[in-house]
C-alpha cells in the first residue's frame, strides 16, 4: 500500500497531548493528489506512481507535458513526485489519494529544500567556534584557522570545510511522529520541524527506519 503524499508546509502551531505537556508541530496541507502515471517493474523496472500535486492553469504547459496529463485525466499540476509501491493492480490513473493514508501515531520521513541562508562563514555554516576574543586576538574573531597542509603536499585537501553557501539544499528529517490529521481540510501535523519555509514543497513518506525497526520487533516476538 502506497504511504506517501506530496504536500505544502503551512507553519508551525503547537497541541496539546493528553497528559497536558505542550507539543511542538508542523503544519503541512498535504493532497490530496492524483495518479499521473503508474509504472511496472514489467515495463520500467520498478512498481511506482507519479503523483500530482497543486493545480495549474494549462495554457502555462507545454504540449508534451499537456500529453502527458490527459492520459490521467487530471491536471496539468505544478509538482510531479513519484513513490514505490509493492503492488500497482489496486491503483488506476486519476485516482486521488487523501491522507487517509496515515493516522495519528504513524511516523514519516520529510524531505524538503531548506532556507538559503546566502554566503555565510564557518561558524554559521559548520558550527566553528571561532578564535579566543583575549589573549592578543586581533581582527581574527570569527576565522577558521588554517586550511594548508604544512609544506608536504602543501596544498589544501578536498572538501576542507570553509566559507560558502549554506542552505537552499535537500533536507530529509526522519521519524517525525504524527500528532494530528485533519483529512477534511487536508492538514497533516507532525510533531517537530520540518525543512523548508512556509508555502514550500515537501514530500511525506513512511519511515523507513521505524517500519524496519517495527518488523524485526514483531518477528523477535513471533519467535
Amino acid at each position: 500500500m502506497l504511504k506517501g503524499i506530496i504536500g505544502r508546509k503551512v507553519g508551525m502551531t503547537q497541541v496539546f497531548a493528553e497528559n497536558g505537556t505542550v507539543v511542538p508541530a508542523t503544519v503541512i496541507e498535504a493532497g490530496p493528489c492524483a495518479v499521473v502515471q503508474i509504472k511496472t517493474k514489467e515495463k520500467e523496472g520498478y512498481n511506482a506512481l507519479q503523483l500530482g500535486f497543486m493545480e495549474k492553469k494549462p495554457q502555462r504547459v507545454n504540449r508534451p507535458l499537456s500529453g502527458h496529463f490527459q492520459k490521467s485525466g487530471k491536471g496539468p499540476f505544478y509538482i510531479l513526485k513519484e513513490f514505490r509501491v509493492d503492488e500497482v493492480g489496486e491503483y488506476k490513473l486519476g485516482q486521488e489519494i487523501t491522507l487517509n493514508v496515515f493516522k495519528v501515531g504513524d511516523f514519516v520521513d520529510i524531505t524538503g529544500t531548506s532556507k538559503g541562508r546566502g554566503f555565510t562563514g564557518v561558524m554559521k555554516r559548520h558550527g566553528f567556534s571561532g578564535a579566543p576574543g583575549s589573549h592578543g586576538a586581533h581582527e581574527y574573531f570569527r576565522h577558521g584557522g588554517a586550511i594548508g597542509a604544512a609544506a608536504t603536499p602543501s596544498k589544501t585537501f578536498k572538501g576542507k570545510r570553509m566559507p560558502g553557501r549554506f542552505g537552499n539544499s535537500r533536507v530529509t528529517v526522519q521519524n517525525l511522529k504524527i500528532v494530528d490529521v485533519k483529512p477534511e481540510r487536508n492538514l497533516l501535523l507532525v510533531k517537530g520541524a520540518v525543512p523548508g519555509s512556509p508555502n514550500s514543497t515537501v514530500f511525506i513518506s513512511e519511515a523507513r527506519t521505524k517500519a524496519f525497526d517495527q518488523e524485526e520487533q514483531r518477528a523477535v516476538e513471533k519467535d
